[in-house]
């Protein structure tokens, strides 16, 4: 009988708190990154923008850059380092502090009627320090929590990194939409819109919190006790692990599917000059309806991963969606509405889902621990940074007034949901190997037998 990896008898307590802590960033994270992109379509543009000055229009077409490709990729090799030299716990806090901070503080800013061209500027600097903070998220708080998973569990404790990503959406929703809709006009204008931003204290404090009562990892203290923490952990990724990082850039471009669903599917369905007619209200609730059901479908995955593979959901989930983004099209093309949330829910909230699951478990589980969150939030975040590209590239292909839209985005999206399945297909599977074995590209798996026993003894 094999041996019992050493990370299976860990703390099921610290497992648990990490599986909390990633929830609760996440969740921080994007409700603060949801709430800018509701604000910046509702009051914004006004605000800070007043379009009869083009300098403040070159300054926000500079914000719309800045974000989707300077701060990013540069807070993935800011973050990345700092969480693989100085641990995991450390770069999680940072990355919630700033995050909120940055977010309380756009709460707190003067409009363009006050400071002039001040304002938009400061806007812009915030967004990017949310940009850089975002970056290290995802990568620090998968690999915090797969760390800590007992074997045989990694896959569904480190799930719940993605599922706070929804809850921050849905809880940003529930928060904004309201006082946008039932507010008197004014008001909102005048000081509503600032809430949303100001009670990102509440959920800084909670997030602190929850995140100082969790230990650093075993396998990185491992490494720290051991003296083995890399120096250049950047250098040494992309020198030992750069096939690995590419198949993360491949499967990092399945953010085609959210692209499709509330970037693209919007303006085709809401834009007058495309003709459909969807009422902006009524869209509004085909992400947030997919969001919801989303929470409860993650975990589920997760857990499936588990038993049959890190690999077969991602395929199938990178290819499932890729087809059903013609049907999603097609539907808003007939102006069918149920029709569209129908199969936006089996795309985006079910589907898709068998990528957005699993890869908080499976991209750390190719690196090994000395490079994990570097090599991961840098291809992560190239991958994610060329799907911003795509609502331009859909725009041009398929401008107002083409022929078969559904076809060609379809079939755009598909091709790439496609190159991210091969990505998956190429990867070496990882559920069966143990923590200290991860990254080794000729590691071997525990057998299923001795496997499924751990898993049982992990569960009851």
């Amino acid at each position: 009988m094999s041996a019992v990896p050493r990370d299976h008898t860990h703390d099921r307590q610290q497992s648990k708190k990490a599986a909390a802590s990633a929830w609760i960033g996440s969740a921080l994270e994007y409700y603060d990154f949801f709430i800018y992109a509701t604000a910046a379509s509702l009051i914004f543009p006004q605000l800070f923008f007043p379009s009869n000055n083009p300098t403040v229009a070159i300054v926000a077409s500079l914000a719309t850059y800045g974000v989707g490709y300077v701060s990013r990729p540069i807070g993935a090799f800011v973050l990345g380092h700092w969480g693989d030299t100085h641990g995991r716990k450390q770069v999680l806090v940072l990355c919630m502090f700033l995050m909120g901070f940055s977010t309380i503080a756009v709460g707190l800013l003067p409009t363009y009627s006050q400071v002039g061209i001040l304002a938009p500027i400061l806007l812009v600097i915030l967004r990017l320090i949310q940009g850089f903070a975002v970056a290290g998220e995802i990568s620090g708080a998968s690999s915090m929590t797969m760390e800590h998973a007992p074997f045989g569990r990694r896959g569904f404790f480190a799930s719940f990194t993605l599922q706070g990503v929804q809850a921050g959406q849905i809880l940003a929703a529930a928060v904004f939409l309201p006082l946008a809709a039932y507010m008197p006009t004014e008001a909102f204008n005048s000081w509503g819109w600032r809430i949303p931003f100001l009670l990102s204290f509440i959920v800084i404090i909670v997030g602190y919190i929850i995140r100082r009562e969790v230990d650093e990892t075993p396998a990185f203290a491992e490494e720290e006790k051991q003296g083995e923490v890399a120096r250049a952990p950047i250098v040494e990724a992309f020198a030992t692990s750069w096939p690995d990082m590419l198949r993360v850039v491949c499967m990092a471009l399945m953010n085609v599917i959210p692209v499709v669903t509330t970037i693209f599917g919007a303006a085709y369905a809401v834009q007058a000059a495309y003709g459909i007619g969807f009422h902006k209200d009524v869209y509004l609730w085909i992400p947030v309806l997919g969001n919801i059901l989303a929470v409860f479908v993650i975990p589920v995955v997760g857990n499936l991963s588990d038993k049959i593979g890190r690999r077969p959901p991602i395929i199938v989930g990178a290819l499932g969606s890729g087809l059903l983004s013609f049907g999603y099209l097609y539907a808003i093309s007939i102006a069918n509405v149920p029709l569209a949330i129908v199969m936006s829910l089996l795309m985006w909230g079910v589907v898709y889902q068998g990528y957005n699951a699993v890869f908080p478990s499976f991209y750390p589980e190719l690196f090994p621990t000395r490079t994990r969150v570097s090599a991961m939030a840098i291809s992560q975040n190239v991958g994610t940074a060329i799907t911003a590209m795509l609502p331009a590239l859909f725009a041009t292909v398929a401008p107002p007034g083409s022929t078969n839209i559904p076809l060609t985005i379809g079939s755009i999206a598909l091709a790439i949901t496609a190159v991210a399945a091969v990505a998956a297909w190429s990867a070496r599977e990882t559920y069966r190997i143990p923590m200290k074995d991860l990254g080794q590209p000729r590691a071997v798996p525990l057998p299923k037998s001795d496997y499924e026993r751990l898993r049982n003894e992990a569960m009851a």
